[in-house]
C-alpha cells in the first residue's frame, strides 16, 4: 500500500498543529528561567519571537518559547547540552534558523528554542589560498552565500556550485543539498565541502571531514538538520571568471528540449550552466526579455508568435575573461549549432559573474517593491528519473497545468555520478534525473493564484506521480508522518535512523521536519 501524499494531508496538518498549540506541553517557568540564567556570549529573547515563527513559505507560524542570538559556537553547544540534560521528559526542542527560506515551518520550533544563526559572531569568512591547493573558504553556518561570493571574489576565487538564490545561509543549503545549473558539472553544494564544524544533539562540538569523523561528516550533509547544527563549513573554491555570456533560447518540442539538455550535461566541452524552464500561457515572453537581452536576429524575433503553445526555455552561460572573448564566441557558436531550438528566439547578454549569480535578488527587489515577495509560496520540488520525464511532462504540462501557471517552472537534468551517495540526500536511482520545481506564489485569497488553488494543483501532480509509478523523490519535502519519511528514504531509512540515535538520541534538533517526534526515541544502549 502506497504512503499517502503529504499534500493530501496539508490542511489536516494545519488543523492538527493548531490543536497541538492548545494542548502541547509548554515549558514551565523554571525551565525558561534556567535558560536565562545560562552564561552566554550572546543572549536570549523571550518576548519578541514572532519574527522567528515565519518563513518564506508563509503558510505556517509556530511561536518558539525563546530565541537564541548566539555570540559564539559555544553558546549553541551550551544550549543544546542544557536541553539534553533535561532528559527525554522535557518538551524543549531546538531549531537552527538561517535566512528562514523554508517552506512549511521546517526552521521553526513550536514552544522550543530557535537559534538565529545569522547572529553568530566571532571569526567570519577566511579564504585559504596562500600555498593551499586546492583553495577553500571557511564560512560560518549562518553566513549568506552572497557574502561568501563577494569575499572570495576579492581573491579571484569562487565556490564551484550554487543555488539560484544566494541570500541563503551556508548551513541551510548544506542541510538540504544546494542545487542549480552548475550541478551537472560540479554536483550540488554538498558535494563541494571539505570540512564541517557541527554541534550534535548531545551538545558536542565536532570537527569532521572525509578523513576525520567521516560518518558524521557525510550524515550532516543533506540531513535536514537531524544530526547536528552546522556552525562552520570549509568550501572548495576555483578560479572565478570575470564575465558571463548569458543565453536564452526557446523550444516548442519537449523531446528536442530534453534531449539537447541531456547532450549538454554529458558533453566533455559544454556550457558552464544549464537550466530549463517551462513556459505556459505567456505569449509575450520575448518582450519581457528585450529590456535585458539582445536578440540574435531582431527582425525574426519581432515576428515570433507562441500561438498559445507550451514553450520550453533553455538558459545557458559561458564564463570568460576580457582577454578570451574571441575564444568564448567561437565556443558558444559551435555549441549552439548542435542545438535544435527555434532560431528566431536566440537572446543573449554579457554580465559580470556576480551579476549573473545574484540575478534572482534583482527580481526579489522588484517583487518587494510591488508587495509580492512576502506572500505564501506553496512550492513543489520534485526529482524525476529520466525514464519517466516524458510521461510526467505529458500529464502535468499537457493536462494538469494546461491553463494554470502562477510561478516559474524549472526543469533541467543532472548527473547522479556528481552526487556523493554517502551523504543523507535522497535522489532517484538513475544516472540522469531531472529537477522539476513548481515555484508558485499565492498573492490572492481565493480563486486562481490562491493557496488552495496552488495546493490543489500540487496535490494532483503528486498523486499522479504516485499512481503512475513515476519514481519521483521530493526535494524540500513537506512530509508529516514517519511513514512517509520511511517511504522517502526507502532502503536508506535504517542508516538514517541509526545516525539519529547516535547523534541526536532525544530528538532535540530540527523538530519542524516532523521526522522524529520529541522523546519518541529510546536512549541507545
Amino acid at each position: 500500500m502506497k504512503p499517502p501524499s503529504s499534500l493530501v494531508h496539508y490542511f489536516k496538518l494545519l488543523v492538527l498543529l493548531a490543536l497541538a498549540r492548545l494542548t502541547m506541553h509548554v515549558p514551565d517557568e523554571d525551565v525558561l528561567l534556567s535558560l536565562g540564567a545560562l552564561r552566554l556570549d550572546g543572549h536570549f529573547s523571550f518576548h519578541d519571537v514572532s519574527a522567528m515563527a515565519r518563513d518564506f513559505g508563509n503558510q505556517c507560524s509556530f511561536l518558539p518559547a525563546a530565541v537564541l542570538h548566539p555570540g559564539s559556537v559555544s553558546d549553541i553547544a551550551a544550549i543544546v547540552r542544557h536541553v539534553f540534560s533535561l532528559g527525554e521528559g522535557s518538551p524543549l526542542t531546538v531549531a537552527a534558523r538561517g535566512h528562514g527560506h523554508s517552506l512549511m515551518g521546517q526552521s521553526q520550533a513550536a514552544q522550543g528554542i530557535v537559534v538565529r544563526m545569522e547572529s553568530l559572531r566571532g571569526p567570519r569568512l577566511q579564504v585559504n589560498d596562500a600555498g593551499v591547493s586546492p583553495p577553500s573558504v571557511d564560512a560560518p553556518g549562518g553566513e549568506l552565500w552572497i557574502n561568501v561570493l563577494r569575499e572570495t571574489l576579492k581573491h579571484g576565487l569562487a565556490p564551484k556550485s550554487w543555488t539560484d538564490y544566494l541570500h541563503l545561509t551556508v548551513g541551510g543549503t548544506l542541510s538540504n543539498a544546494g542545487v542549480s545549473g552548475q550541478a551537472f558539472r560540479h554536483g550540488p553544494q554538498v558535494s563541494n565541502v571539505n570540512q564541517l564544524e557541527i554541534v550534535t544533539g548531545r551538545g558536542d562540538v565536532v570537527t569532521c571531514s572525509p578523513d576525520d569523523n567521516a560518518d558524521l561528516f557525510y550524515a550532516a550533509l543533506g540531513d535536514l538538520g537531524q544530526f547536528g547544527i552546522i556552525t562552520r563549513a570549509r568550501i572548495a573554491l576555483e578560479p572565478a571568471p570575470k564575465m558571463v555570456r548569458w543565453i536564452r533560447v526557446l523550444y516548442s518540442d519537449f523531446e528536442s528540449f530534453t534531449e539537447d539538455q541531456e547532450m549538454l550535461i554529458m558533453a566533455e566541452n559544454s556550457f558552464d550552466y544549464v537550466e530549463g524552464f517551462v513556459i505556459i500561457n505567456r505569449t509575450g515572453v520575448l518582450n519581457n526579455w528585450r529590456a535585458s537581452f539582445k536578440p540574435q536576429d531582431p527582425v525574426e524575433a519581432s515576428h515570433f508568435q507562441s500561438d498559445g503553445r507550451v514553450l520550453y526555455c533553455l538558459e545557458l552561460t559561458k564564463n570568460f575573461n576580457s582577454d578570451d572573448t574571441d575564444t568564448m564566441e567561437q565556443e558558444v557558436t559551435v555549441l549552439l549549432s548542435r542545438l535544435r531550438f527555434i532560431q528566431s528566439t536566440l537572446f543573449h547578454t554579457d554580465v559580470t559573474y556576480l551579476e549573473f549569480l545574484d540575478r534572482v535578488h534583482t527580481s526579489e527587489l522588484k517583487l518587494r517593491a510591488q508587495g509580492l515577495w512576502e506572500v505564501p509560496h506553496p512550492w513543489l520540488n520534485l526529482l524525476i528519473p529520466r525514464s519517466s520525464i516524458r510521461r510526467f511532462a505529458k500529464e502535468v504540462f499537457g493536462k494538469i497545468l494546461k491553463d494554470s501557471n502562477n510561478g516559474p517552472i524549472l526543469l533541467y537534468p543532472v548527473n547522479k555520478s556528481k552526487w556523493d551517495n554517502r551523504t543523507s540526500v535522497v535522489i532517484p536511482d538513475e544516472e540522469i534525473f531531472y529537477l522539476v520545481g513548481f515555484l508558485s506564489s499565492a498573492p490572492s485569497l481565493s480563486g486562481y493564484g490562491s493557496i488552495a488553488h496552488s495546493m490543489n494543483l500540487n496535490k494532483q501532480i503528486v498523486e499522479f506521480c504516485e499512481e503512475a509509478g513515476i519514481g519521483m523523490k521530493q526535494y524540500l519535502a513537506p512530509y508529516t508522518t514517519q511513514q512517509q519519511w520511511k517511504a522517502h528514504f526507502g532502503a536508506r531509512w535504517e542508516t538514517f535512523e541509526r545516525r539519529k540515535h547516535r547523534y541526536d538520541p532525544l530528538a532535540i534538533l530540527a523538530p519542524g521536519q516532523r521526522i522524529f517526534p520529541k522523546a519518541s526515541l529510546p536512549l541507545p544502549l
